[in-house]
């Protein structure tokens, strides 16, 4: 069942989803050579519950943290760790906080320290690749139309990999719900959108093919030809003429300028169109 969300539930999931950029910030602050990943999830998990909220990913499907952390060939769902992190990682981290009866999620994608030129331009690109779905997020557009806007852009000039066993996803009281949003297809497929809908849009696009595959723990997806992957999430309000992050990267580049320890020289800093291109 899709959900049409009022101006009013939409502030909420605001808060939601705010929160969540808030705990990017707070993990930017900390990620360095030799930390390891567990103490991120750590951390993260008393900061959302010191200031009110809930992790929405612990315990969901019996997953064990309240980060998916995911660290270069890993694309999404990766459990924290005492792995520590090196220089030239990179780690995607996919946060969920549940606050007032509503879910906000959102993922972002750091390097650490130095990171190779053409790995860093594929986490520009998808960065930016977000933002050309959240342009197609607005009233009479269909689901495909984002799905479209993700593929050509990652793809047309580049041979990355646009996972296709992983979408986005309708978000409100649920975790996920309908619709799947997923980041391939055609134009005018899909569902219809509606001012009020609240998506998840989040491409997951990889250095080299689009296949993964999920190791034995049954969470973990990596790409089959262990090159790196990126991911970006932005949770998204349904408008009238344009879609609205719900989310902010704005405050996680602050974050992630002020660290020394990574690398952001190469981030496009990609703002929400405000038509659809």
């Amino acid at each position: 069942m899709i959900h049409i969300r009022s101006n009013a539930e939409i502030e909420i999931m605001r808060k939601s989803a705010l929160m969540v950029s808030a705990t990017h910030v707070e993990v930017a602050k900390m990620l360095r050579p030799g930390i390891t990943t567990l103490s991120l999830d750590k951390m993260a998990e008393a900061f959302i519950r010191d200031n009110g909220g809930v992790p929405s990913f612990k315990g969901y499907h019996g997953f064990p943290a309240s980060l998916c952390i995911s660290v270069n060939e890993v694309v999404v769902h990766g459990f924290p760790s005492d792995y520590e992190l090196k220089d030239g990682d990179i780690i995607s981290v996919d946060c969920g906080v549940y606050m007032n009866g509503y879910h906000g999620d959102s993922a972002y994608t750091f390097a650490i320290g130095n990171v190779k030129p053409e790995v860093l331009r594929l986490l520009d690109i998808t960065k930016q690749s977000v933002f050309k779905g959240v342009a197609q997020a607005h009233e009479n557009n269909r689901v495909g139309d984002i799905s479209y806007a993700v593929e050509y852009f990652t793809s047309k000039e580049n041979p990355y990999g646009v996972v296709r066993e992983l979408v986005g996803h309708g978000v409100g009281r649920q975790l996920h719900e309908d619709p799947q949003v997923p980041n391939f297809g055609r134009r005018g497929d899909g569902k219809r959108l509606k001012e009020g809908m609240v998506l998840a849009i989040e491409p997951m696009i990889n250095l080299g093919t689009k296949d993964v595959y999920t190791l034995k723990d049954g969470w973990t997806v990596v790409t089959k030809d262990g090159k790196p992957s990126a991911h970006y999430e932005h949770t998204t309000a349904v408008r009238k003429n344009r879609g609205e992050p719900l989310s902010t990267f704005e405050t996680i580049e602050a974050a992630e300028q002020a660290n020394p320890e990574l690398n952001s020289s190469y981030y496009a800093k990609a703002k929400p169109a405000v038509a659809a291109e």
